[in-house]
């Protein structure tokens, strides 16, 4: 089939789903342009989850160091090279440990179905001397039940079954039998919706090495003026989790690096905010601001619709008034369908800061009243801080969007021709794909555990949200080339790129994606003649 063909049936089969692009509230969208797919993509459900923020191997340490300092190229390409050399070694490893572990894993059933087999067989047996009398032959009876081999079809007793079916049998009801043997235990959130780092339940014990650089953060902080420069550079390989609200807050420049301060000022703002909501939140009804409170009430329950945590009605609350308050008070943009998902680190970052144990499931409204008030207007202050750096990307026309996926495109086709040439020979626009990736900030692409790391180096790179990203996204895409260049069509080219598989992934990926991009970035940024054309 032509790509022509591929693409309009790709399109047609996700018309409905939800639009790539983000809309904004009241505001129909615009018209595609003559010639061009309509945009519409397949959003994989917004992964999710958190994680504490240690860095993984010494080499981070290294490029630390590069982080703060203009180093020689070579000196900065080999430091990145190290840790991804390593990261290939450690990823070996792993995959050697997980298949001695499963092969392991699978003698050890082995053995259990052998003996519950046996163990049925002997029941069996003991029952058919019971009633030896009344027995009909297994070669003309029937089933009296329906029989596991047909989906319900009655079949002759053994005779009829597929070849092979006594040994499947016997594994099939060893694993019923085992299944009512069971306790009850409650539903299990799935991986993507973990907070914890996928190697760990609960908070994983601390080893010499992140204990001492929590120790560096704690003497950084405890000082009478916070050295912003010494955090930035010490935060751009992870904050550990027990510190990362107040190191947050400092390098978002919510509050001042002056200690004595810091109270008084978030007092101050968090009066602020509530007075914001006393003075227009109740005009969310109003027949100006209704169609912009309707579009955050729809996105709402659709945020990491995975996490109980935000499925709770006092979350869900505090979200639409962030919202609701920041689109009031930035009628440029006004609200945006993907902004929410930018509350979401902030808001469970805070939420850490008052409690110890695992945030997935945890009841908020256990908090007291003036713990939520707090996260609240904390939340809400720190995603304007973010967003008031990249307000382009959402204003009319999205100028800062388009202008960054232009620029991607142009690095892309530098440092990994191959990739470009390939998406360029089955019409794949780097629009089609990367324009969630700018407006979400890959949010949509990756856990929320890394996230949340990722976000730990934005706030510390100088204009991390806005131009580091970019570096990112290059960083992102080419680490998936293989995959990219085995999709021989239009249609598995963007399922691909709409879906790729991170759900698995942890700090150690995020670590090697940021080498790569700050990589790029020195290698680029202060040479666009390189991938210009």
């Amino acid at each position: 089939m032509s790509n022509d063909g591929n693409k309009k049936q790709f399109w047609k089969r996700n018309a409905a789903k939800v639009p790539g692009s983000l809309i904004k509230a009241g505001n129909k969208p615009p018209p595609a342009m003559p010639g061009k797919p309509k945009k519409a993509t397949t959003f994989q459900e917004f992964e999710s989850i958190t994680s504490d923020a240690w860095d993984v191997g010494d080499d981070d340490d290294e490029l630390l160091a590069m982080a703060a300092q203009n180093l020689n190229i070579e000196v900065v390409m080999e430091t990145a090279n190290k840790v991804i050399e390593n990261h290939s070694k450690q990823q070996e490893r792993q995959r050697q440990d997980d298949t001695t572990e499963l092969e392991q894993r699978e003698e050890d059933t082995q053995e259990e179905v052998v003996a519950e087999d046996e163990e049925e067989d002997n029941e069996e047996d003991e029952e058919d001397r019971e009633g030896e009398g009344d027995v009909t032959s297994p070669e003309v009876s029937f089933a009296s039940q329906s029989s596991p081999y047909t989906d319900g079809r009655l079949v002759k007793s053994h005779s009829e079954a597929p070849i092979g079916s006594p040994k499947d049998a016997a594994g099939e009801h060893a694993g019923l039998h085992r299944q009512r043997s069971l306790p009850h235990r409650p539903p299990v959130i799935p991986l993507v919706a973990r907070m914890a780092d996928q190697n760990t339940s609960g908070t994983p014990a601390m080893t010499e090495r992140e204990a001492s650089r929590l120790d560096k953060f704690k003497q950084l902080l405890a000082g009478p003026n916070t050295d912003l420069e010494e955090l930035r550079k010490l935060s751009w390989s992870g904050i550990p989790r027990q510190v990362r609200p107040i190191t947050w807050k400092l390098l978002s420049g919510y509050i001042p690096a002056n200690a004595e301060r810091r109270e008084s000022v978030l007092q101050r703002k968090r009066q602020e905010y509530f007075g914001f909501i006393q003075q227009y939140y109740d005009s969310r009804n109003d027949e100006n601001h209704q169609d912009t409170y309707r579009q955050i009430h729809i996105d709402i329950p659709r945020t990491n619709p995975l996490i109980p945590l935000f499925q709770q009605a006092s979350v869900q609350e505090i979200f639409e008034r962030i919202l609701f308050i920041w689109a009031i008070r930035h009628p440029a943009s006004g609200y945006v369908q993907g902004i929410n998902d930018l509350v979401t680190p902030f808001f469970v970052v805070y939420v850490f800061e008052y409690i110890e144990e695992e945030v997935e499931n945890f009841d908020v409204s256990s908090l007291q009243e003036e713990t939520l008030r707090n996260i609240e207007a904390d939340s809400f202050w720190c995603m304007s801080k973010l967003l008031d750096g990249i307000q382009d990307n959402y204003t009319f026309a999205q100028p800062g969007i388009q202008r960054k996926v232009k620029a991607l495109e142009e690095l892309v086709s530098r440092i990994d021709e191959s990739v470009h040439l390939h998406m360029q020979q089955y019409e794949v626009e780097y629009l089609q794909f990367a324009f969630r990736w700018m407006n979400n900030l890959l949010m949509r692409e990756l856990p929320l555990r890394c996230t949340i790391r990722l976000w730990d180096t934005y706030q510390a790179e100088p204009e991390g949200f806005s131009h580091f990203h970019l570096y990112v996204c290059a960083a992102f895409l080419v680490r998936w080339r293989k995959e990219i260049l085995e999709e021989r069509d239009f249609q598995g080219l963007m399922i691909l790129l709409q879906n790729l598989p991170t759900m698995h992934w942890g700090n150690e990926e995020v670590s090697v994606l940021l080498a790569e991009a700050y990589r790029l970035k020195f290698a680029f940024a202060d040479a666009p003649n390189h991938y210009k054309r």
